[in-house]
């Protein structure tokens, strides 16, 4: 008898980035976790990101995922883009009370890339271990504009959530249900088409986050489609010139990786960081992963949410792994998307 199961649909995940905008739509089902809705769209190109006609883009392409898509109700999270949230890693103030925030202002002010004025600003801290936080900051006006594009959508703002958490989220709820999880201190990692956002926790706990300007787009070339049969001279330079570039960027990422893994022992000491967890809503290209682990000499696993939950006729919400056309332009889009903030949004 499974009479007695609960389901129950989560909120709408919006993950609006400077390239894309995802949504995704979750629901426990009773027996486990299944997608209900989803859909992409990417920015155009003549589009410049942050713009007006940005805003315009991303309000437009709401409303057309939103209308093609499954999604159950217009309740909705939304995490603003990694670029636009300042985060830094401090000491708790010795007070309390109304005069906390203020205290843990004066800490970062310094360090703000916009003008430091307090009612400039929108904080968020997380206290973590060792009596430290992690401080989150943005600017009041690009809240503001990303409200705006939420109504102008039709949607209803629950709240609006930040990528380390939504990363922890599909982490725990997915890849850290084991015993052993719960005190384990690992490193997630997730390229995105811009970025690469790393997170250590301990389970719930967060403990660091930083987000590095390497993409997959910038590692394009060590992640070429495989089904290129262009064997001309020509392509073979363009392939050769391709891959040393992203040698040259994969070595980068893993020194930014490293910078990372040191910055939080220096932060935590003593604490040690026992596995890589690179998490995917696409498929991963194992060779960027392998090098990564290997390199920073660390047991590592992939974390594919897409694998974590049943999708019913992904090509009917967005989502469909398969390829649809020309190999090359089909796996470059792909390689593009990552919806691992989209599903964390979702989770409760």
């Amino acid at each position: 008898m499974v009479w007695f199961l609960k389901k129950h649909t989560y909120s709408i995940g919006v993950d609006v980035g400077e390239d894309n905008l995802k949504i995704a739509q979750l629901r426990d089902n009773g027996a486990g976790i299944s997608l209900i809705g989803g859909g992409c769209e990417n920015r155009p190109i003549s589009v410049k990101a942050g713009s007006i006609e940005w805003q315009r883009w991303a309000i437009e392409a709401i409303r057309q995922v939103m209308a093609g898509g499954k999604f159950r109700g217009k309740d909705v999270i939304a995490a603003m883009p990694a670029n636009e949230v300042f985060i830094e890693h401090v000491r708790m103030p010795k007070t309390d009370g109304a005069e906390l925030d203020d205290a843990i202002f004066s800490k970062i002010k310094q360090k703000l890339p916009f003008e430091p004025i307090r009612e400039n600003a929108m904080l968020k801290y997380i206290q973590t271990e060792d009596n430290n936080a992690m401080v989150m900051a943005t600017e009041r006006k690009i809240i503001d504009r990303h409200l705006a594009i939420y109504e102008k959508a039709g949607l209803r703002i629950k709240s609006i959530g930040v990528w380390p958490v939504a990363l922890t989220n599909t982490y725990t709820k997915f890849f850290g249900r084991r015993k052993a999880d719960i005190e384990a201190i690992v490193m997630l990692v997730c390229i995105e088409s811009n970025c690469t956002n790393v997170v250590i926790c301990r389970h719930k706990n967060l403990l660091f986050a930083r987000s590095i300007s390497i993409g997959a787009k910038q590692l394009n070339g060590q992640m070429h489609p495989k089904g290129d049969e262009d064997s001309s001279d020509s392509a073979t330079a363009r392939r050769a010139s391709a891959e040393t570039s992203a040698e040259k960027t994969l070595t980068r990422l893993v020194f930014e990786l490293t910078a990372c893994k040191q910055h939080f022992i220096s932060i935590y000491p003593g604490a040690q960081i026992e596995r890589l967890v690179f998490l995917s809503g696409q498929p991963v290209y194992e060779d960027v992963c392998t090098a990564i682990a290997k390199q920073l000499e660390m047991p590592a696993q992939v974390g594919d949410c897409f694998a974590a939950v049943e999708v019913i006729e992904p090509w009917r919400l967005g989502v469909d792994r398969r390829s649809s056309g020309p190999a090359e332009a089909s796996i470059q889009k792909k390689e593009q998307i990552n919806w691992t903030t989209a599903f964390g949004l979702s989770l409760p």
